[in-house]
């Protein structure tokens, strides 16, 4: 151990710890802690909610360190869903929305798949790493034939409101009216065909003598023509939106749109024109107050409400999106666009078993729908339910092979249940799609380790770290996986490196003093425990530690403080109960000792080293009736105990 020791003292000075970041947890999109090393001198540590409380909240701290504002507010948003009087965490979310104010950031997370027109971003409260990039490539994969059929969809019924409206106008003219506006009407037509067909040139000279032949005196005619123009070229522009040319069809479709406004301002599809300009140019209150008026003129078209309750989410008007998308669902139920952006609406506004029940009706329209399945995988995930959420991630694969966040988040679920060679399968899959994605090797480290896989645990931890050297997590978890497998050192460097890369670090400062504890350096570890204890004093592998380490040094008042400190975090850890019973009798207090052993049999009666103790300690304090009776009665129940020669001993002095 002298090297290692050297190792480590060589990196021991310095640095200030302020936060607990919990064990290995596997990244999915509904969080889950993972499996985790023990990493303590004598009793190891319990992954129950509290831990999973505490990773969360340190993980929306490094994300707030590192300006993530987004998601920060995800980590937290989901244990206010849990628990909405938790203080702390309010506190934190208060600190983020701040900071994020101050440095002019976005809490709004962008409605995905937004089917009808324009090109959506996904994933509602969507805790996880890398979560932008992953579904951006979902958006662009998975969800192309949804958006598309969505699209198909909305031009149908956007064509035959045209064609209603002129049948209008058309019933109530003359016949030679009708046929002179039938012949403007073919030639807006034609325009339209012509800009189908990127040939702008063509569109321009037939629109301009459609203009030049509508019937003087027909401004309202004249109105819808020009208003269908407008969204013909609004609709090339959204085609070409990185060209200039596309630049120039997005002015052309707004200037025929306020003309047609100009000639009648009871049209409502120029204003639906104008709002989705504004949209595109990220002019939110533009495009509310036009498609806002469209809504008005033509309360009945659900198309109106979905895009404006598209600009209200990115506005982050939640609740007034909300209102804009149950008005869709209600006009069109058959239109799952709106089910799906009403439930990632709902999720933003902590109502996750509304959104549950919306993404279900999405599903009921569109079976296939593939990102539907998906987020209610997330939300079953958040809930806990994690046979739901594997079974629903399940689906979503089942409709879309290729979606690679949904696949991760199969394995995530899977690793929660604690069905860790499924999780290995899925992981193994996603892989195979990106071998370099560092999530997905991180996630498949912390799963090997679960599965005593600790060298090949080695090799996907290595990989993660190696794809991302500032990320103190990977660091960490590499040092896991090098201490699992037994080296030592390798585990050494890798969690100094975490604490180098991240002050705020206390795992690793834990792990390091239970190396030290483990080969007989009870001063070093202590160097690192007492960082740590100041961070989390109520931490309870800090305090078992430190027990063990004052211990070593047999300091027993301060052994006794901190392993009951430890029983105030996990009062029925029948090992620290021993360890104090322990420290008792070191420094003296034989009563209190005897009290501690008893409390351990009582949580284990079985426990026969602590009976063994028990039996001395009643000799001790001269009580021989009791000490022979533990004594007699570990004998009679375990006759081949190791320690019989000493209790027979003590036995034959009594």
């Amino acid at each position: 151990m002298n090297k290692t020791k050297l190792i480590i003292a060589g990196i021991a000075g310095g640095l200030l710890i302020l936060l607990l970041i919990g064990g290995a947890v596997i990244f999915g999109r509904g969080g889950s802690s993972g499996p985790a090393n023990s990493a303590s001198g004598d009793a190891g540590f319990s992954g129950d909610r509290e831990t999973l409380r505490r990773n969360t909240i340190d993980m929306a701290r490094e994300y707030l360190a590192s300006g993530d504002f987004r998601r920060a507010l995800d980590h937290l948003d989901r244990l206010l869903i849990e628990d909405p009087s938790d203080r702390e965490v309010r506190d934190l979310r208060d600190q983020v929305l701040r900071e994020q104010r101050l440095a002019g950031g976005s809490s709004a997370v962008p409605v995905p798949d937004w089917g009808a027109g324009g090109a959506g971003n996904t994933g509602p409260q969507s805790p996880g790493r890398r979560q932008a990039a992953d579904e951006e490539r979902f958006r662009q994969d998975a969800s192309a034939r949804a958006a598309e059929e969505a699209e198909r969809a909305a031009a149908a019924d956007a064509e035959a409101a045209r064609r209603r409206a002129q049948e209008e106008e058309l019933a109530r003219a003359s016949r030679e009216l009708q046929a002179q506006m039938r012949a403007v009407n073919d030639l807006v037509s034609q325009g339209r065909a012509y800009l189908q067909k990127d040939d702008v040139p063509g569109a321009a000279r037939v629109f301009a003598e459609a203009r030049s032949r509508i019937p003087p005196g027909e401004t309202r005619f004249e109105a819808q023509k020009l208003a269908d123009m407008a969204e013909a070229y609004y609709d090339y522009s959204s085609r070409h939106s990185d060209t200039t040319g596309g630049a120039e069809a997005a002015k052309e479709a707004a200037a025929l749109a306020g003309q047609a406004i100009a000639r009648d301002a009871s049209q409502a599809l120029p204003h639906y024109t104008l709002g989705k300009l504004g949209r595109d140019q990220r002019q939110w209150d533009r495009a509310a107050l036009e498609l806002q008026t469209a809504v008005r003129l033509e309360p009945d078209n659900y198309l109106y409400a979905f895009d404006l309750g598209r600009v209200y989410f990115s506005a982050r008007k939640y609740a007034d999106a909300r209102q804009s998308f149950e008005t869709a669902a209600r006009l069109n139920p058959r239109f799952e666009p709106a089910w799906y952006n009403l439930g990632g609406t709902l999720r933003v506004l902590g109502r996750q078993d509304e959104a549950l029940t919306a993404y279900r009706r999405a599903i009921s329209v569109k079976e296939d729908y593939a990102m539907a399945h998906r987020e209610v995988g997330r939300i079953l995930f958040a809930k806990g339910d994690n046979r739901g959420a594997i079974d629903a991630f399940t689906k979503a694969l089942q409709y879309n092979p290729n979606d690679l966040a949904s696949l991760r988040e199969l394995g995530a679920a899977q690793s929660a249940a604690g069905n860790f060679t499924a999780a290995e399968t899925s992981f193994n899959r996603a892989l195979q799609a990106a071998s370099q994605d560092d999530q997905t090797n991180y996630n498949m480290a912390v799963v090997k380790i679960a599965l005593n896989k600790n060298a090949e645990a080695v090799s996907f931890a290595q990989r993660a770290a190696d794809s991302k050297p500032s990320d103190a997590v990977y660091a960490y978890t590499l040092g896991l996986a090098s201490e699992a497998a037994g080296d030592e050192e390798s585990a050494i460097r890798a969690y100094a490196k975490a604490i180098s890369l991240d002050s705020k670090y206390v795992r690793p400062r834990i792990n390091l003093a239970s190396l030290y504890l483990h080969n007989g350096f009870p001063d070093d570890a202590l160097r690192y425990l007492r960082d740590a204890y100041r961070a989390e004093p109520a931490n309870f592998e800090v305090n078992n530690n430190m027990g063990a380490a004052y211990a070593r040094q047999e300091n027993w008042t301060a052994s006794v403080e901190h392993y009951e400190k430890a029983l105030a975090a996990d009062s029925r850890n029948a090992t620290v109960h021993l360890n104090l019973a322990r420290a008792y009798a070191g420094a003296g207090d034989l009563v209190k000792a005897k009290n501690a052993y008893q409390e351990v049999l009582r949580l284990n009666a079985d426990n026969w080293d602590a009976q063994l103790e028990l039996g001395k300690t009643c000799a001790g304090l001269r009580d021989a009736d009791s000490a022979k009776r533990y004594l007699q009665d570990l004998l009679r129940r375990n006759p081949s105990y190791s320690g019989r020669a000493e209790a027979e001993r003590i036995l034959a002095g009594l």
